[in-house]
């Protein structure tokens, strides 16, 4: 093999997720992930720490992600309106066009507990950047800490009724899961 191999990460991530649904995500091991992929063992340690991060690749670069959309999102916006912003440019820009392999990654996660506890991990990573980024936005702590659990709440439930279905965009759907969520939250209580 050459030194430099194109597209080695694209190349392990479809052959690791391959190999999780042919065969299980335990039953998987880096040297099978590398044979399939035609790489080395060592490429993939360059790429990743080990073979849960391939289903989180990028992760790590979410809270960056919220915080320059907070600050960019106009000051004019109230937090629900920022929420919005802020989950419409993650649909179309880190989503479009991966309904099928986020499917897959899904039923890969719902078969071990450590990959549903990675997940629930990183949606409180993405719930405290949110809370951050308002708390930057001169938002008090309980308005900060509210919002950015509804827009987590609001993203998780738009995701799963978007991979559950066949039509619609992720920002169409977010948007009509957060307009649900308003107005289960402004029924009257007594």
């Amino acid at each position: 093999m050459g030194r430099w191999e194109p597209d080695a990460r694209d190349r392990l991530k479809r052959a690791a997720v391959d190999l999780f649904v042919e065969q299980g995500f335990a039953e998987t091991t880096v040297p099978q992930i590398t044979a399939r992929a035609g790489l080395t063992t060592r490429t993939f340690f360059r790429h990743f720490a080990d073979k849960r991060e391939v289903l989180f690749v990028g992760e790590e670069e979410f809270p960056a992600l919220v915080a320059k959309m907070m600050a960019d999102a106009p000051p004019s916006l109230g937090p629900m309106a920022v929420i919005l912003h802020g989950l419409r440019t993650i649909a179309e820009g880190v989503f479009e066009g991966q309904r099928e392999y986020m499917r897959t990654r899904r039923s890969v996660i719902q078969t071990d507990a450590g990959l549903r506890e990675r997940e629930l991990w990183k949606l409180s990573a993405l719930s405290k950047a949110i809370r951050e980024g308002f708390l930057e936005r001169g938002v008090d702590d309980l308005t900060a800490t509210l919002a950015a659990q509804a827009g987590v709440t609001a993203f998780g439930v738009g995701i799963t009724r978007w991979l559950d279905q066949d039509d619609g965009s992720l920002a169409e759907i977010v948007r009509d899961t957060l307009d649900a969520l308003r107005t289960v939250l402004a029924e009257p209580v007594e």
